[in-house]
């Protein structure tokens, strides 16, 4: 019997063997019964538990093996000298522990399912200090529509409705005036899954104003965010896009990241709708940052947009989505 267990290659004969040879157990003798079937389960554990450890061992080599390929390296943010702060990208690896756990309850099935782990990069944003940023990370397939409100109030519910139907969350960055006045609309746009931001208080040039006057406006419209729609608020937006380096200093000693855009709708000035939707199917990039306002043109070109945005091959999300390092944990076989 010792024998004839050493020739079996895999588990179906093993089966057959057993199945077979628990019939001969049972039809003997009853003195010799109980030892024999004993001897044929032990013999059967033996085979089993070798073949396993063999499978195990194989696929933790072929999991080592494909680590090794397909591991991504995480890219440190930067400063460039047109985009500024360039946000970093978490780097890429596979998860042995996690994939061989995963193998093991699959049963060492091929093809094998590759399990994913981040890894962070050693420089992130916030040990570049006081820099605006433009843009997401060139490596990351993301784009964000940015909405700056300090009029259009009308064009506000089209372009939700518009968003809502397609399933995006953009960020509503806020004027303190405006939000003053129209508390209750921005806690409904956040109950929608938007993210809003500071988008200073009376829409002033923040490159002409000094520290204190940068920090009034900045900080005024900071309390509203805070005390009247209940946001711990991390973005602003300078108005018209305009700032100094104490605009982003005073910005970051409150805490915030100064946000600019990547690509322009000018929807203030009346674009058509298709020309808009021609402008950013032509531009549109991984990590870049869509500005845009409540008007007739956005609110026309809206969906327009998002079709483009998505025909790239790009997801939306919001300002801080793309800024983030993170990236979409992923499952892959090997056979890919």
């Amino acid at each position: 019997m010792g024998l004839l267990l050493v020739g079996l290659e895999n588990s179906e004969a093993v089966d057959e063997f057993a199945a077979r040879a628990r019939e001969q157990a049972e039809e003997a003798p009853a003195a010799r019964r109980v030892p024999a079937m004993e001897a044929v389960e032990a013999a059967v554990r033996l085979v089993t538990g070798e073949e396993l450890e063999a499978d195990r061992s194989e696929t933790l080599r072929k999991i080592q093996a494909e680590a090794e390929k397909r591991r991504e390296a995480p890219v440190n943010a930067r400063i460039d000298p047109v985009w500024k702060a360039v946000p970093g990208y978490n780097g890429l690896e596979v998860d042995v522990e996690a994939t061989m756990q995963l193998a093991e309850e699959q049963g060492y099935r091929e093809p094998l399912k590759l399990v994913y782990k981040e890894i962070p990069p050693a420089i992130g944003l916030d040990q570049l200090g006081a820099q605006p940023i433009y843009m997401g990370n060139p490596k990351k397939k993301m784009a964000a529509l940015m909405v700056n409100v300090a009029w259009g109030d009308e064009f506000l519910e089209p372009i939700l409705a518009t968003l809502r139907q397609e399933g995006v969350h953009a960020t509503f960055f806020f004027d303190g005036m405006w939000l003053k006045k129209n508390a209750e609309t921005a806690r409904r746009i956040l109950s929608e899954g938007h993210e809003a931001g500071n988008h200073a208080y009376s829409h002033k040039d923040m490159s002409k104003l000094d520290r204190m006057g940068n920090r009034n406006e900045i900080s005024k419209t900071e309390a509203l965010l805070t005390g009247g729609v209940g946001v711990k608020n991390k973005l602003f937006a300078p108005p018209s896009g305009d700032y100094s380096q104490t605009t982003v200093q005073v910005a970051h000693e409150l805490k915030l990241r100064t946000i600019l855009w990547t690509l322009d709708t000018v929807d203030w000035k009346k674009p058509e709708p298709s020309s808009i939707v021609r402008k950013v199917e032509a531009k549109v990039a991984p990590g870049t940052l869509i500005l845009m306002h409540p008007t007739s043109s956005s609110s026309a070109a809206l969906k327009g947009m998002i079709q483009a945005i998505r025909s790239k091959g790009l997801a939306l999300g919001t300002v801080s989505e793309v800024i983030s390092p993170e990236r979409v944990p992923e499952v892959e076989s090997t056979s890919q």
